[in-house]
């Protein structure tokens, strides 16, 4: 009787062979797989990672019954929270005999360093597009990324259940948008899907079946290119994505663009100049199954695939066979236009609210960061010691970073967010970030925002109903007009207005925008509040604390109700005497406090001023907290402006 043949050496066997994924029907014959990858994108809540649930479902990557957390691809528990989606992740199915690699990717333009590594490593993507809100800045950035890479999109008009759904003005709204951004003619003859994520269907005409997402998974297969690679040189990918792994360490995602690669194989990391940043072997292979990563022995060209064994390797360095000599091209990344300043928590309560307070510790957490991700830049701060300037796309991503760094035990005192200038070559002025903001609002609202705009040296480029009662407003805009203006915008559209910005490139410096109107109520003793002391103190503006609150000298208890400082006592007591009068005290009645959120103090605080984020709280404090420090610190602002 002939010996059993190893399945597992045969199917080694057959991929070398083949250069493709390999795997085993129902009757035990051989399939070979294809593969295509592709990168979803689109601007923030149009649908991504809701499509992909569904993507994930139908493709049977889920058991029968089994229960699957909506929006899985967010695992992360700020994107939980938030709602969106913060890092790219990779997931794959199988249609037929196809692998699908699908990258969920980011959709607010703060993360827009994400979505541009991971046009890197697809050949497709899917441009989703809401069907009612149409077109917008973060639609706008990804598809011109994804046309400079020489990608077909494959266009998805989403949502068109919803009542105030267009379909047909968005289908024109994106082939305009295609043909301002200077699309090839074949690029402008893309394929068009009309589709609802959240129901699980999509269809080629408005009057389709409505039944799954069969068409979509087709049009994928036969629209997305196989990857051009070499499989006969020797091993090399591009690293686009770094995680941390409790068990693996560093953990490096990209693209085989060449060769195989093995499991324990020697390798070397190149950097973008060439220059060797270290060798290695790959102790683990990770390929991508659904929600899961397996280890799988070996890999091939096309594929996306994880690696594990590097301690120095990141993003954007080549990990290749030692018989390569140059690394693979990469993908350049725009660079940061907003920086703040991180400093060790110096304060009074420093040290008793969380457990990583040194500034070693916050540097190699920031420089950790700034591996991962490659639109964040790390310096050391060249005007204080213990600070590090951290330079980032917007408010909301270094807003992400601080509330993550808190709940992981820091202790931080971050400084006023200011925008990253630059000299023009040519004509030697100075120029600034510019942002284009798309404002839908009700049509009352639209001269109060007209107005708050312009004091913020905004230009109105484009005025026009989008239906509903509602106008479309485009300003061009400079980025640190942006700077707290969210919730003042809210508040002015009672909370009805959408507001979307994206980077436009830079622009001559607008001068000098008007700060913030009120003055702050700041603390002239350390202790715990008082009731008594508050209810005095809240006729003088906004209280931002409560009674029984620690606070400090220094700190900042509330907003004056005019445009000074104005310096109070929280824990004076009430003098005791023999007299009483009747009901007296419960007529003390205290206005409940307006509690800041970590971005709107970020927002709040001027150039004197400090936000201190622990664990537990957050708070605003002036930087000098001594008051004849704070007197000869605008001594010397103001001797230096003169």
């Amino acid at each position: 009787m002939a010996a059993p043949r190893d399945s597992g050496t045969f199917l080694a066997r057959i991929r070398r062979l083949t250069g493709l994924c390999v795997r085993r029907n129902i009757r035990g014959t051989q399939v070979h797989m294809q593969i295509r990858n592709v990168a979803i994108i689109a601007h923030v809540d149009h649908g991504k990672t809701t499509l992909v649930d569904k993507l994930l479902s139908q493709s049977g990557t889920f058991r029968d019954h089994q229960h699957v957390a909506e929006r899985a691809m967010d695992r992360n528990d700020l994107e939980k929270e938030r709602g969106i989606t913060i890092l790219a992740k990779c997931t794959s199915v199988v249609w037929k005999d196809t692998r699908i690699n699908i990258v969920d990717t980011p959709g607010h333009a703060d993360f827009g360093g994400e979505v541009e590594r991971i046009l890197g490593m697809v050949d497709g993507a899917i441009v989703l597009v809401d069907a009612a809100e149409g077109v917008l800045p973060q639609t706008k950035f990804v598809v011109g990324k994804a046309l400079a890479r020489g990608i077909h999109p494959i266009v998805v008009v989403n949502k068109v259940d919803r009542q105030d759904s267009r379909a047909d003005e968005v289908h024109n709204e994106v082939f305009d948008l295609f043909a301002a951004l200077d699309a090839t003619d074949s690029q402008l003859d893309f394929p068009m899907l009309y589709a609802s994520g959240r129901q699980g269907w999509a269809d080629t005409t408005m009057e389709g079946p409505r039944k799954d997402l069969s068409a979509m998974f087709d049009l994928i297969v036969s629209h997305v290119p196989e990857p051009t690679v070499d499989r006969d040189a020797p091993f090399a990918m591009v690293a686009s994505i770094l995680e941390y792994d409790n068990f693996l360490g560093r953990v490096l995602t990209g693209r085989i663009e060449q060769g195989t690669a093995k499991i324990n194989m020697q390798v070397k990391v190149l950097h973008a100049d060439g220059k060797t940043v270290e060798t290695g072997r790959l102790t683990k292979l990770l390929s991508f199954r659904g929600l899961e990563r397996i280890t799988v022995d070996e890999a091939f060209a096309g594929d996306i695939v994880a690696v594990a064994g590097l301690s120095e390797g990141t993003i954007p360095d080549t990990i290749c066979a030692p018989e390569v000599a140059a690394p693979l091209p990469a993908i350049p990344v725009d660079p940061p236009t907003l920086a703040m300043t991180f400093r060790i928590n110096d304060s009074p309560l420093a040290g008793r609210e969380g457990k990583k307070v040194t500034s070693r510790q916050i540097r190699e957490r920031l420089f950790r960061e700034a591996e991962g991700n490659v639109a964040i830049r790390i310096t050391d701060s060249t005007g204080e010691t213990d600070a590090f300037e951290v330079a980032g796309r917007g408010e909301l991503q270094l807003g992400v970073l601080i509330e993550q760094m808190r709940r992981e035990g820091f202790e931080l005192a971050i400084g006023r967010p200011r925008v990253l200038t630059q000299i023009n070559p040519d004509t030697g002025a100075r120029e600034e970030p510019m942002e284009e903001v798309l404002c839908d609002v009700d049509e009352p609202y639209s001269g109060v925002v007209v107005e708050k705009m312009s004091r913020r040296k905004g230009e109105l480029r484009d005025m026009r109903p989008s239906g509903g009662g509602k106008v479309r407003l485009t300003f061009n805009i400079p980025s640190r007009g942006l700077i707290g203006y969210h919730g003042e915008f809210l508040t002015d559209t009672r909370g009805t207005g959408i507001m979307n910005r994206l980077f436009a490139g830079y622009g001559p410096w607008k001068g000098a925008l008007e700060g913030r109107r009120n003055g702050s109520l700041i603390s002239t003793e350390g202790g715990e509040t008082v009731h008594y002391a508050l209810w005095y103190i809240q006729e003088r503006g906004t209280l931002f604390v409560n009674p029984g609150e620690k606070i400090y000298q220094g700190m900042i208890l509330g907003e004056h109700s005019r445009g000074s400082d104005l310096e109070v006592n929280p824990i004076k007591e009430k003098k005791l005497t023999n007299v009483r009068a009747a009901g007296k005290d419960d007529a003390m009645l205290l206005i409940p406090p307006r509690k800041i959120s970590l971005e709107q103090a970020i927002a709040y605080v001027e150039d004197d001023e400090l936000v201190e984020v622990t664990p537990t709280a957050v708070r605003i404090r002036k930087r000098y907290l001594d008051p004849n420090e704070r007197k000869r610190f605008e001594k010397r602002s103001q001797e230096a402006a003169a």
